[in-house]
């Protein structure tokens, strides 16, 4: 269990930052530097504990990170700070290289001479892998798209973000582990997450549009599941110098069967209509999790079902009660 530790979190008021926040939260000292475009952290109490600061600040601001990371010497580290999202990448593909790649560098630079720092956790994405990838460990090679399909400007920008990092380890010796999450859902998602769209439309009754025929295929990990392996790479020293696939390979559907999962799971009178997709899309995304198992003892346990119904009671809590 982490204890007694200066926990630096940048992107942690996100959905998944949220999650780890809270995880931490107990018997830490926790700074979360984030600009709050995403701000899941609004919807929980943590920002109000005395141990818990929020600097409201960009990762591309490398003189304020710089400032705050000599100020605080973290010892531990978790970059999540990312632009994400399918729309938000075609909408800004500059920023997103901009923020996912010169925002690493200003972490990364900015932590290289901190003495004190133990572990440093860099956020990367399953779509480094392409538009197929079915149980792919992590020493599968990698797929970069051809230039000018706006989606892959995001899966470019954390791969070379990833590449950095482990540079950053063989170079200054920084202790780095690179995580690659596979469709995380769960309370508290915000953004554009297929699962988030689905469930606000039908707690609506609203129609749920499935981009393409819905034989996309997806494995959907449950928050809880995904932030227990981080602790379980925060305590085990042997992942320094790694990547590891997340995510829960159990949790795999269509994306057809999902909405459907979701209407039945909501009780909903949605229809589910199919609709044009006008963006590339990725056909089939599962992971192995061997190495996650083998070297971390990481076994998810919540099963889609029941992360689908916990997920729509607090979408409920929260869009349609308005408890925000």
């Amino acid at each position: 269990m982490i204890r007694n530790k200066r926990v630096f979190i940048t992107g942690g008021a996100g959905f998944i930052g949220t999650e780890i926040v809270r995880r931490l939260s107990a018997e830490n000292e926790i700074i979360v530097f984030d600009n709050l475009d995403r701000n899941a952290i609004k919807y929980t109490g943590l920002g109000e504990q005395k141990n818990i600061t929020i600097v409201q600040a960009d990762i591309l601001d490398a003189q304020k990170i710089t400032e705050v990371i000599e100020d605080f010497k973290p010892q531990i580290v978790l970059h999540l700070a990312a632009i994400a999202g399918v729309s938000n990448v075609a909408r800004k593909p500059v920023l997103t290289m901009q923020v996912n790649l010169i925002g690493t560098y200003n972490l990364l630079e900015a932590l290289k001479d901190i003495d004190c720092v133990e572990h440093v956790i860099d956020f990367s994405t399953s779509e480094i892998f392409g538009s197929y990838a079915y149980k792919l460990d992590e020493n599968s090679v990698s797929k970069i798209a051809s230039v000018g399909d706006a989606r892959w400007t995001y899966s470019t920008s954390k791969l070379a973000a990833e590449h950095l990092s482990h540079a950053y380890h063989t170079q200054y010796n920084l202790p780095t582990t690179t995580v690659r999450p596979f469709n995380v859902y769960g309370p508290g998602q915000v953004g554009e997450g297929v699962i988030h769209q689905f469930i606000s439309r039908a707690i609506r009754n609203e129609t749920i549009k499935i981009h393409g025929d819905g034989s996309q295929i997806r494995s959907f990990c449950y928050v809880t599941d995904f932030v227990d392996c981080i602790m379980l790479i925060l305590e085990n020293p042997n992942s320094i110098g790694e990547a590891f696939n997340i995510g829960n390979p159990q949790g795999t559907v269509t994306i057809s069967l999902l909405a459907r999962l979701i209407k039945e799971s909501a009780d909903s009178d949605s229809d589910i209509e199919f609709v044009e997709k006008s963006y590339v899309d990725v056909e089939l995304r599962v992971p192995s999790i061997e190495k996650a198992r083998t070297l971390l003892t990481y076994r998810p346990s919540v099963d889609l079902q029941e992360g689908l119904k916990h997920t729509i009671d607090w979408y409920r809590k929260v869009e349609l009660n308005g408890n925000k």
